[in-house]
């Protein structure tokens, strides 16, 4: 079995993705900055925006990083300011660049070792009001491929472009059955993904099950990235 660190357990994707990982017999370190954590789970508190990650609690030796850390903040590009996507950026990029170099001398020390970041559907697609979001997730994109190239063949980087998904950072999102039912129909599957599909992916990726998989871009939207409903 696997030492997994998530970053970001305690909520939606994170979250389901511990509790699969952890059922699965693995040793997982999960991080919260507010939120509970299953029992069975290692716990840190862990704020990704500190100028320095505190990896104390972290073993010498692990197989593999999932870093969850996102928001979804949907308005008008002429009414963003440019703080709020620098606030995006220092969230889901800088601090997942951070995690990676704290932890990857821990990664090193695997023969089978993996990261899993997120993006979003609407990098590739394009979707009004999208601009904040979709600056940090493509920065994900980038920074995927690029560190799948030179970690390589030590280490495998892969990120999983999600559509939207039930989870307590789309609340707003899908506040009333109206909205969940209009947003499901907007999907060829025809609903809301859930926390548990992308944990599975997520899982999936972390796995050796994936072991010639690298540099990839997985997109679990139901449908949405590449059939026209």
């Amino acid at each position: 079995m696997k030492n997994i660190v998530i970053i970001g357990a305690s909520s939606g994707i994170g979250k389901a993705t511990a509790d699969l990982l952890s059922g699965q017999g693995h040793k997982v370190y999960g991080t919260y900055n507010s939120g509970e954590i299953s029992a069975d789970i290692e716990t840190q508190q862990l704020d990704v925006t500190d100028d320095v990650i505190d990896a104390s609690a972290i073993p010498d030796h692990i197989d593999g990083i999932i870093y969850c850390p996102g928001s979804i903040n949907l308005k008008p590009f002429s009414r963003i300011k440019p703080e709020s996507f620098v606030e995006d950026f220092n969230l889901q990029v800088i601090g997942a660049i951070k995690t990676i170099q704290a932890l990857l001398p821990n990664l090193k020390k695997s023969d089978q070792a993996s990261i899993v970041l997120f993006s979003t559907v609407a990098v590739q697609s394009g979707f009004n009001f999208h601009s904040q979001v979709s600056v940090s997730k493509g920065a994900i994109e980038g920074l995927t491929k690029a560190l799948a190239a030179e970690f390589a063949p030590k280490i495998r980087v892969n990120a999983i472009a999600p559509s939207l998904t039930h989870t307590p950072l789309a609340s707003k999102l899908l506040s009333t059955e109206e909205k969940i039912e209009a947003n499901g129909k907007r999907h060829p599957m025809q609903r809301i993904g859930t926390a548990e599909d992308i944990a599975e992916m997520a899982g999936f990726l972390i796995s050796d099950k994936s072991s010639w998989i690298t540099g990839q871009i997985m997109h679990v939207d139901g449908g949405m990235s590449t059939i026209k409903n």
